[in-house]
């Protein structure tokens, strides 16, 4: 890839806008995946070189919701089995394929998923006062986060969606604690996913660390914001980003 002054502004600029999108809802690589193929990178180092912004962008999602009381410590470790256990195996699938699959599988995942979140919404946006369920109340929930893991090794892209369905729809978190724990899970497989794409040489360092000043400039503004706001106000930011995400995708 070309560094100059026009892909600098525009990786660190998409890297924003996508940081405070995965933070607060998700498809935030719906943006990045496509402007890194468009500035000249293969499919698959694409998408390993996205993962560096989308950690270290989590890296600051959770220390700040931490900051702000938002994050339910407890939950945590439930809640990343199996979550961790779909990213390994997600990750594995997508170093070994042949680059030659990749891109229209990366494309088509993004439409696919986009579409399924906008035309069967079933988040739901429960009360902070209402009472979660562990994973193992809800082996439907388990699922869910363990095929969150397996598709957010795999692409990312979209993630967040699965993620907040899992924690919201599943396992009854309100919008705010869904996002914080959300940004937890991804954080865990986006590090496992990350180290297999370094492993298999599959990750441009300059171009994803451009994308990662933007995106955790993007985050940390964003979780400032999503604190002070009200569960509908979430509610209806997740659902202009499931119309956005459909608009990405059909785009890319």
């Amino acid at each position: 890839m070309d560094i100059n002054l026009y892909s600098i502004v525009l990786l660190c600029g998409s890297g924003f806008i996508a940081g405070a999108i995965n933070t607060v809802a998700g498809g935030g690589s719906n943006l990045t995946l496509p402007i890194l193929m468009m500035l000249g990178l293969p499919a698959d180092i694409a998408n390993g070189t996205n993962r560096v912004s989308v950690m270290l962008q989590c890296v600051v999602g959770v220390r700040s919701y931490d900051q702000h009381q938002s994050l339910e410590r407890p939950a945590i470790i439930p809640i990343l089995i199996p979550t961790m256990l779909g990213g390994i195996l997600g990750a594995i699938l997508v170093a070994l394929m042949p680059n030659l699959y990749l891109k229209p599988l990366l494309l088509g995942s993004i439409l696919c998923m986009s579409l399924v979140i906008l035309l069967r919404p079933s988040m739901i946006a429960y009360p902070p006062e209402t009472v979660p369920l562990s994973p193992r109340e809800n082996r439907g929930a388990w699922w869910g986060l363990f095929a969150a893991g397996v598709y957010g090794g795999f692409v990312q892209a979209g993630v967040g969606f699965i993620l907040l369905a899992a924690l919201a729809g599943g396992l009854h978190y309100d919008l705010l604690r869904a996002n914080a724990l959300k940004t937890v899970c991804a954080l865990a497989f986006t590090t496992v996913a990350l180290g297999v794409f370094i492993l298999f040489d599959l990750v441009d360092w300059v171009p994803g660390l451009l994308l990662a000043v933007g995106s955790m400039t993007g985050a940390k503004l964003a979780i400032k914001i999503a604190v002070r706001a009200s569960q509908n106000a979430i509610k209806w930011f997740l659902f202009v980003m499931t119309l956005a995400a459909v608009v990405g995708g059909l785009l890319s």
